[in-house]
């Protein structure tokens, strides 16, 4: 075969210019567009959330939080010694909040979690706690620590902004309780002091929870950056490549799209590790990865595949636009220099092409078979895009 380059196809040339993708701007695309979760920030800066799989594990912990609940009141009226109105007005409050629990989490009265559904939840629990304290003693009652149990789950799962405002209820709910309690007006002195004396607690507990939910949250952010990511490049590694293309290919069965796997490979590294060092394999590897980001989408999925070799999947791509790209990266290396110490040293890459559904519906067969047209362009002489067509 001969050793000249693909031929450029035509069209979609405008369809590839745009910024380079970051591992950043990988993941919240997709984690957003194929998961539909919240917004996800990452420490290095950006914006913060929770995933679909985060919002359904705090979902399962407010009900367990609200099972909580109702086991203590029902503890509550067995030991202590409440009269036929309490008894009958807390049976009320159990017999409805029981409902609310059960219809949220075992009927599907929501398809989907997401924040609003949680604050639903912390504003019942409020009422729910309010009614049976209100029915056993007011603010003497032994029940008036459950605001803390209410504050830890929202401080814990809603973040800041929902905990100020729960808070703000519960300070609510205490004046309420007091007003119900006591005919002192509300401006004076002792009645001010008392209730300061009352919500001390719950502000305390819910200050210091919500913080160290923002550091765990924080760590954890950051840990699962770094397991889904290149040390050396930045870009995602296998990890978290892998889950991001699973979910393209399902989207893109659904839907009938079409998408395309580069596997992308330099030449050059393993010359320039012997003659010049490891140090410098790296800069060459930065390099072509600076180059790369020259001619893709945000849209588009950059992953190091292992040594010299560089995945890339460009969603709803026709095998036109995959090829136009693959051209248009082998284009960009070649086109450029990298200054070495003063030393020019030139690059190329050897490109695959494998495209869904034509080559492969199975992401990981998919990635094989670029990985054969990449060994044939190393074959027909390295600098060459080759697809899995030509391949097979």
């Amino acid at each position: 075969m001969s050793p000249t380059a693909t031929p450029l196809p035509k069209g979609r040339a405008s369809h590839y210019n745009g910024p380079a993708t970051t591992l950043e701007q990988s993941l919240n695309t997709h984690k957003n567009g194929f998961t539909q979760g919240m917004k996800l920030e990452f420490p290095s800066g950006g914006t913060f959330g929770f995933g679909a799989d985060d919002l359904k594990g705090f979902s399962r912990s407010f009900a367990e939080v609200e099972w909580l609940l109702l086991v203590l009141v029902l503890l509550y009226m067995t030991f202590a010694q409440v009269t036929l109105e309490e008894r009958a007005a807390m049976l009320m409050a159990l017999f409805f909040f029981g409902a609310f629990v059960l219809s949220f989490h075992y009927a599907n009265f929501f398809r989907q979690e997401n924040l609003w559904k949680l604050a639903l939840e912390a504003g019942v629990m409020l009422v729910f706690i309010t009614w049976v304290v209100a029915y056993s003693g007011k603010l003497a009652s032994p029940l008036l620590n459950l605001y803390l149990i209410a504050i830890v789950a929202s401080a814990l799962t809603l973040g800041k902004v929902f905990s100020l405002v729960i808070l703000v209820a519960i300070a609510a709910a205490y004046l309420l309780l007091f007003g119900i309690t006591s005919g002192t007006s509300l401006l004076s002195v002792p009645y001010v002091t008392r209730l300061l004396a009352q919500l001390a607690p719950v502000v305390l507990v819910g200050y210091l929870t919500t913080m160290l939910a923002a550091d765990i949250r924080f760590v954890v952010d950051r840990l699962n950056y770094m397991s889904q990511s290149d040390e050396l490049t930045g870009l995602l590694n296998m990890r978290g490549f892998m889950p991001l293309m699973e979910r393209e290919a399902s989207r893109s069965q659904r839907y009938g799209h079409q998408f395309a796997v580069l596997m992308v490979d330099c030449d050059q590294l393993k010359a320039i590790n012997d003659a010049y060092g490891h140090e410098a394999g790296n800069r060459f590897l930065n390099f072509i990865v600076g180059r790369l980001k020259e001619v893709t989408r945000t849209t588009d999925l950059l992953a190091r595949y292992g040594g010299d070799e560089f995945l890339i999947l460009l969603p709803e791509t026709s095998p036109e636009g995959g090829l136009l790209v693959a051209e248009r990266m082998r284009r960009a290396v070649s086109g450029s220099l990298l200054d070495l110490d003063g030393r020019p040293i030139a690059a190329t890459v050897s490109i695959g092409v494998a495209l869904f559904p034509e080559d492969s519906r199975d992401p990981r067969q998919l990635i094989d078979k670029a990985d054969q047209a990449m060994y044939l362009s190393k074959q027909r002489g390295k600098n060459v895009v080759s697809t899995f067509t030509e391949a097979a």
